[in-house]
């Protein structure tokens, strides 16, 4: 059935509005807790379906998925498998790839499906495979899946042609297993990358230089549980700017981080 909104124009906006956690950042953030050996807890969990197909994923996986509140869940990694990833939940959303780069850099081996989600234009994981095969991995692509694997990962400079966010954070998750120093020039600079470097980290990666145009990743031995709360989700956040600056009478926006803007324009940045 047809969903429809209805919108009556003409009222001037006044309340509050509290941001939720990023989309963008959550939908990495929970493939890369599947990195650690104990629970993960993550705390700002927007209520979005592809959490909900990232949850299914982690099931299949063997992973327990616990929601405590609203926006709170736990996952625990404890009595994970590493199983082919075949099913139709991979192709629910285009940000299940992010489970290339943790399992292989849990594993040293993954199989799954073309990831898939919204199309929005031609969206290529070239880099994300070629980061993976500077680290040692080998890529082979049959019947609509992807196997990548290695005897052993080891840690090399790697070059992104293009500044992608996607292959900074899946290059990322597989590095943090691997032997030796691993750095990423050209790397994306968004927020997000910074808040999945500050999970790993708290797990007990070694990262350096997230949110900079080189990440420096120094391999450990073992990541443990952790506690994580979410950023705002900046794309929301400035939704409501936008809205408060056009059409509100006085609007109160909540969890922001005015910071997440230093690359927008002055007249950008004055109402955040």
């Amino acid at each position: 059935m047809e969903k429809v909104i209805k919108i009556e124009g003409g009222r001037p906006l006044e309340g509050e509005v509290v941001i939720s956690g990023s989309k963008n950042a959550t939908v990495a953030l929970i493939p890369a807790a599947v990195l650690a050996n104990g629970p993960v807890t993550i705390v700002g969990v927007p209520r979005i379906a592809d959490v909900d197909a990232l949850s299914d994923i982690l099931r299949e996986l063997n992973v327990s998925v616990t929601r405590v509140a609203a926006d709170h869940i736990i996952i625990d990694p404890t009595d994970m498998k590493n199983i082919d990833l075949t099913t139709d939940a991979v192709t629910k959303l285009r940000a299940s790839y992010y489970f290339m780069g943790a399992l292989l850099g849990k594993y040293g081996k993954v199989c799954m499906k073309m990831p898939g989600g919204c199309y929005l234009g031609p969206r290529p994981i070239d880099l994300h495979l070629k980061g993976f095969e500077a680290l040692g991995a080998k890529v082979t692509y049959a019947k609509g899946c992807y196997t990548i694997e290695a005897e052993k990962l080891v840690g090399d400079k790697i070059f992104l042609d293009i500044a992608s966010v996607g292959a900074t954070i899946n290059i990322m998750m597989a590095a943090v297993y691997a032997e030796g120093r691993t750095t990423i020039e050209n790397a994306a600079k968004e927020p997000e990358i910074i808040d999945v470097a500050t999970l790993l980290n708290k797990m007990g990666a070694k990262i350096r230089g997230a949110g900079t145009n080189v990440i420096k990743i120094d391999g450990v031995k073992n990541l443990m549980g952790c506690f994580h709360e979410i950023i705002p989700d900046r794309i929301e956040a400035g939704t409501f700017i936008i809205i408060a600056a056009a059409c509100a009478k006085k609007m109160k926006i909540s969890n922001i981080i005015p910071q997440h803007w230093k690359h927008c324009s002055p007249s950008w940045m004055k109402w955040a």
